[in-house]
C-alpha cells in the first residue's frame, strides 16, 4: 500500500495543482464582488457555466474556420469572458442594483436574490440550448494540437498541453487582477467604494458605475475559468457550474474571502486536499470508501474555518461597516 501512494503521489500533486488553480480562477470573481459589496454572489456559479457553454459554442462553430488549436482558444477565452462578463452586468442592474437602491440592511434579501438569478440562469440556458441544439450535455470539440502530452521524472508526471495552459493564464489573471486593483485609476475607485461607498460618491466616485465594473471583470474571469473548465473536463451541462462554484466560495473563505492572493491560494491548497482524498480515501479504506467521498472534504474544510478560523488564511478581522 506504501508503495502504491508513493507512486501515485508526484501525479496526485500535479492533478492538484490543477483543480485547485481551476477553483482558484472561480473564486477570483466572488472575492471581487464580495470585496466591493460585501455580497456573496452564488449566481456566479451560473456565470461560470455560461463562460464554458461559449467556449463550447465558438469550438463548435469556428473550429472549421481556425484549424489552428491555440488561435481558436484564443478567441474562445475571449468570447467566453466577454458573454460571461455582460452577463453579470445585466444580474447587478436588473437584481442587485435596485435592493441596493432601495436601501435594503437586511442581508438575507440579496443573498436570496443570488440563489434565484442561480436557478434562472441554469435554465434560461438549458432552455436555449434545448431549442437549439436539442441537447442537454455540450461536448467541447478536440483540436489535435491541444491533445499533446509530455513526462516527466521518469514518467512519474503525465501532463497534458492543456493543463501547462491552465497553469500559464491562472497565473497571468492573478497578476493581472493584482495590477489592476493596486496600481490603476479603476483599482482606486474599486477599493474606495470597497471602503466607503458613501464616501466615495462624495469624492466624485460612481459607484453605480465602478460596482458594474467589478461585476464585469469578475464575470469575465468565471468565463475564462469557464473556457478552460470546458478545455479539461470536454463534457458541460446547464448545471456543471454549481459544485465547482461552492467549493471556489469554500476556497475563497479558506484564503480569506475579498483577499485576492488568499482566493488563489486557497483553491491550491482546496484543489490538493480534494485530489489527494480522491485518490487515497479508496486505497487507504480498501475500497470502502469510493472517490466520490472527496465532495465532502471541501464542505468540512468550510464548516471548520467558519468555526475556527473565520477571517481565512491570508485575511484579517475587520468591524463591520455600519
Amino acid at each position: 500500500m506504501l508503495e502504491q501512494i508513493l507512486v501515485l503521489l508526484p501525479q496526485v500533486l500535479f492533478d492538484g495543482f490543477i483543480l485547485g488553480f481551476i477553483y482558484a480562477m472561480i473564486a477570483l470573481g466572488y472575492t471581487m464582488v464580495y470585496g466591493v459589496l460585501e455580497l456573496i454572489n452564488f449566481a456566479h456559479s451560473e456565470i461560470f457555466m455560461i463562460g464554458a457553454v461559449a467556449g463550447v459554442e465558438v469550438f463548435r462553430y469556428l473550429a472549421p474556420l481556425i484549424p489552428n488549436g491555440y488561435l481558436l482558444l484564443l478567441v474562445a477565452v475571449v468570447v467566453g469572458a466577454a458573454v460571461a462578463g455582460l452577463t453579470a452586468i445585466l444580474v447587478e442592474r436588473m437584481a442587485y442594483r435596485p435592493l441596493r437602491r432601495r436601501g435594503t440592511t437586511n442581508r438575507l434579501v440579496p443573498l436570496v436574490t443570488a440563489i434565484g438569478v442561480s436557478f434562472f440562469l441554469q435554465d434560461l440556458v438549458r432552455l436555449i440550448e434545448g431549442l437549439w441544439h436539442n441537447e442537454f450535455f455540450l461536448r467541447m470539440r478536440t483540436m489535435p494540437d491541444l491533445e499533446g502530452s509530455f513526462t516527466l521524472f521518469g514518467g512519474a508526471i503525465f501532463i497534458q498541453t492543456k493543463s501547462v495552459i491552465v497553469i500559464v493564464v491562472s497565473v497571468l489573471m492573478l497578476w493581472g487582477l493584482t495590477y489592476l486593483v493596486n496600481r490603476t485609476k479603476l483599482g482606486m475607485a474599486i477599493r474606495a467604494v470597497a471602503q466607503d461607498l458613501s464616501t466615495a460618491s462624495l469624492m466624485g466616485i460612481n459607484p453605480d458605475q465602478i460596482i458594474s465594473r467589478t461585476f464585469l471583470i469578475g464575470g469575465s474571469l468565471g468565463g475564462v475559468a469557464g473556457v478552460l473548465f470546458a478545455l479539461i473536463y470536454t463534457t458541460i451541462n446547464p448545471y456543471v457550474g454549481f459544485l465547482p462554484g461552492i467549493k471556489a466560495f469554500t476556497a475563497a473563505v479558506l484564503g480569506g474571502i475579498g483577499n485576492i492572493p488568499g482566493a488563489m491560494l486557497g483553491g491550491l491548497v482546496l484543489g490538493q486536499l480534494e485530489n489527494f482524498f480522491g485518490t487515497y480515501l479508496p486505497i487507504l479504506t480498501a475500497g470502502n470508501f469510493g472517490t466520490e467521498y472527496k465532495d465532502v472534504v471541501a464542505f468540512l474544510i468550510l464548516i471548520f474555518i467558519l468555526l475556527f478560523r473565520p477571517q481565512g488564511l491570508l485575511g484579517q478581522m475587520v468591524k463591520e461597516k455600519v
